[in-house]
């Protein structure tokens, strides 16, 4: 069976998205995010036991893989889950029987 272009093509994005979280800090920041709904990078100084300056890289990266995005308020930047393919992922990897929020 022959695969065309399409699914090829949907299956590298698929792949891209997963690749995006596949780092343990990143899927511990982005574990917190989905549990918590928006948060500051100080409130992610304990994942992983990294500085604030690699996790903020972090999510840099991830926001510019449009994973995460986030909102300016006063001096905080509060960091959010924008792909809804990853809410599902996380909602099967950590929710009980993989119930969705």
């Amino acid at each position: 069976m022959e695969m065309s272009r399409t699914y090829r093509e949907e299956i590298k994005q698929k792949a891209e998205l997963l690749r995006a979280i596949a780092h343990p800090v990143r899927l511990c920041l982005v574990r917190k995010l989905y549990e918590h709904g928006r948060c500051n990078v100080t409130y992610f100084m304990d994942c992983m036991d990294t500085s604030q300056s690699n996790i903020s890289q972090h999510l840099a990266k991830m926001r510019s893989l449009g994973v995460l995005d986030c909102e300016k308020e006063g001096q905080n930047v509060y960091y959010f889950i924008k792909n809804e393919q990853i809410k599902r992922i996380l909602s099967v990897m950590f929710d009980e029987e993989g119930e969705e929020r």
